[in-house]
């Protein structure tokens, strides 16, 4: 986050806790004329993980973006911190959810992400793989097997890369194992078809 949306966020975030969602991040984006405020708000990362199995946890609604949007926009009004027009949006992280503190880094090991970074390292100043964990002040990546190590400092954005196959919005590859599908070879699976 940039530092003016650090100073927002810090702001807000007492706000947005009072109504039982939590502030994940926010984008700033200034523009000639005008500016675009980004507020993301989740369900509390402790409540999502205390859902009992088998239950699906609560989300976001849009009833909770209204309130969130209410509350914080009379509050930037009183507090001004962004002179000139801005457009306040409020939003649930979603299923390509941005990735704004290392204890979301840490929360969503094992997922692939997309990455910018504010400077190259190591000759990259974009990347994309699964993060492997948090290891002190820096973020660990396997980027085509190998592994990534990047400075939480350095990382400018960074956002979850869904896997459309297995939610079902993309057709499986030939060999993954899917009823009907083609091996390599061109043969069947197991299941005769």
């Amino acid at each position: 986050m940039t530092d003016k949306a650090t100073q927002i966020a810090e702001l807000l975030a007492p706000t947005v806790a009072s109504l039982g969602v939590e502030l994940l991040g926010i984008e700033y984006l200034p523009a000639p004329g005008s500016a675009t405020l980004r507020v993301y708000i989740d369900v509390p990362a402790a409540e999502a993980d205390a859902t009992p199995e088998g239950e699906l946890p609560r989300s976001v609604s849009i009833e909770d973006c209204e309130a969130v949007s209410r509350e914080i926009s009379a509050q930037l009004d009183v507090e001004d911190p962004i002179s000139g027009n801005y457009t306040l949006e409020v939003s649930s992280p979603g299923i390509d959810r941005p990735l704004f503190t290392l204890e979301h880094y840490r929360r969503f090991a094992g997922e692939s992400a997309k990455v910018g970074l504010k400077l190259p390292h190591e000759g990259r100043r974009r990347l994309q793989g699964e993060i492997v964990g948090v290891e002190g002040e820096q973020v660990v990546f396997a980027i085509d097997g190998v592994r990534f190590a990047v400075p939480f400092s350095n990382i400018d954005k960074g956002r979850i890369v869904p896997d459309w196959e297995a939610l079902g919005f993309a057709p499986s590859k030939p060999g993954k194992g899917k009823s009907g599908a083609k091996d390599k070879a061109g043969k069947r699976d197991a299941s005769g078809k």
